[in-house]
């Protein structure tokens, strides 16, 4: 069968439901698809943020090796990811691919596994968003904002956005991220402008990153790059699928991936090959503002100091999106109840799934504002407590339903090898598949370390607990629909509708979800 006709077969659609309750079709370009797609990364929040934190807690200077190191384990996974999504169509990707490659109830597992594992990433990120945006209004007009409030001011922005025409979204994401760029060359020119130790490659030897320490290097920059394979996501809404899909997740991951291999190198530069782990363990987040200030003036670093803000934004409406259309999916089928596959009836944004995402948190962030208010962390418990826990969390789910999708790839040609080469079928999927479960066991290891723990923490083993039990309980949820409502499961992955009775293909013998002209 060839690409073409199998593409055809597995295009969702939507029976006898109107032309109101599908998403919004044919509207995403590649150039929108690669914004919404690295602004879930955050270039200038993984500078600010991520960089220095993997400087200080690694004590190694060759974190711009990690970046390019894991840009080619993810571009390998995208090589069968991208084959794979050229040819199914569905805004459920992980859910929708794990169905088809490795069955029905591992594809619901997956479903429950990416659901929990966004949420906490996009959750998690109200907590810095709300640090930062308090205390940036407090220190340059004096008003005094908690960071909960703050953090709900910004969820508010999110939330109308959600139920928004996607084309909305995309364009205020492209101009946030296009902000974001440019203040990061400005920090990378202002680096090599000052490079108190000349221009030094000592950042890119191999033997600064092959050292003690590596696996916290690994272990902290995955999470620069989760993010990178929500194009699919977004396949039922993007013009051309089949090509724009595959070609927006190359590019993004190979601009993330060398973009902040360059920045990183620059920073250490700036600052100092030998100074830079010292600095950053000295001022941690503020690093890239407290340099933008000596070297390029107050007013620079303020705005930087803005453009970090608008950059968590871009990142939370891109979270969001990926929610909220997880939601829908899994709503039209049935798996979860029907009323989250409910869209706006004019701007066929997926509203029931993207109002249950702000619920959460909304929920979320009033209980952790609740417990903050006499913690001991003071005005950083936001960041060390919601934002370290629920984003490191997502990141370990994120990563090993990667690791499960590139198997998954294998499985999907296996059965129907479409005329894609062995390089495409099985080769680059099991590299990819077994470098990332190495990286999710480097995660599993460096817990601890990635969430600040001091000594033994319950955490370092309950955060992983509950990202792995959802997957487990979405598996046991595949076998309650399988026993009891076989018209659901037969429906799975298929991104057709299914109501009542169903209007889904009855299973394959495989537990995968039947396809034209396959036996049954």
């Amino acid at each position: 069968m060839s690409t073409d006709a199998t593409a055809t077969h597995r295009t969702p659609t939507h029976g006898h439901l109107s032309e109101h309750t599908g998403l919004e079709r044919r509207t995403l370009t590649v150039p929108s698809l690669v914004f919404l797609i690295i602004a879930a990364s955050a270039p200038l929040t993984v500078l600010a943020g991520g960089v220095p934190s993997t400087f200080a807690v690694a004590g190694l200077i060759g974190v711009p090796l990690g970046f390019l190191v894991l840009g080619v384990v993810l571009a390998l996974f995208a090589v069968g990811y991208g084959a794979m999504s050229a040819r199914i169509t569905n805004a459920g990707a992980f859910y929708a691919y794990i169905a088809d490659g490795l069955g029905a109830r591992q594809g619901i597992g997956a479903s429950w596994l990416a659901l929990i594992s966004y949420n906490a990433m996009q959750i998690g990120l109200y907590g810095i968003f709300g640090f930062a945006l308090s205390s940036l209004l407090e220190a340059r007009w004096g008003l005094a904002m908690p960071w909960w409030a703050a953090a709900l001011a910004g969820l508010v922005l999110v939330g109308v956005l959600g139920v928004s025409r996607v084309d909305l979204s995309a364009k205020v994401i492209a101009v946030l991220v296009a902000l974001e760029f440019l203040v990061v060359i400005v920090v990378d020119v202002v680096s090599l402008a000052v490079a108190p130790e000349g221009i030094s490659a000592q950042p890119l030897r191999p033997s600064e990153f092959f050292a003690p320490g590596i696996g916290a290097v690994l272990s902290f920059s995955i999470a620069a790059f989760m993010g990178f394979e929500s194009g699919a996501i977004y396949s039922e809404e993007a013009k051309d699928p089949g090509r724009s899909v595959p070609r927006a997740t190359f590019i993004a991951v190979t601009i993330i991936s060398v973009f902040y291999a360059v920045s990183s190198w620059a920073l250490a530069v700036g600052v100092g090959p030998g100074k830079i782990v010292a600095a950053s363990a000295e001022n941690g987040p503020d690093l890239v503002f407290v340099f933008l200030a000596q070297h390029g003036g107050v007013i620079l670093a303020d705005i930087a100091q803005v453009l970090f803000i608008t950059s968590l934004l871009a990142a939370l409406i891109a979270f969001h999106n990926a929610v909220a259309r997880y939601f829908f999916s899994l709503g039209r089928e049935s798996v979860l109840p029907r009323w989250l596959g409910a869209v706006g009836r004019t701007n066929h944004a997926p509203v029931a799934g993207s109002l249950t995402q702000s619920g959460l948190a909304v929920v979320l962030v009033t209980v952790f504002a609740l417990i903050g208010r006499n913690s001991e962390l003071g005005p950083l418990f936001p960041v060390l407590t919601l934002f370290t826990w629920f984003v490191n969390a997502g990141a370990f789910g994120l990563v090993f339903l990667l690791a499960v999708t590139s198997a998954a790839v294998i499985g999907h040609f296996r059965h129907d090898p479409g005329g894609h080469s062995a390089w495409v079928r099985w080769i680059a999927p099991a590299v990819s598949a077994a470098a990332l479960g190495a990286v999710f066991v480097l995660i599993l290891v460096n817990f601890d370390v990635l969430i600040g723990a001091e000594g033994p923490s319950p955490l370092v083993v309950v955060m992983p607990a509950i990202i792995l039990a959802t997957g487990v309980a979405g598996l046991a949820w595949g076998e309650y629909l399988r026993r009891h409502r076989p018209e659901v499961f037969a429906g799975v992955g298929s991104g057709r509708t299914v109501e009542g009775g169903g209007s889904a293909p009855a299973p394959s013998e495989s537990g995968r979800p039947a396809r034209s002209g396959e036996p049954r």
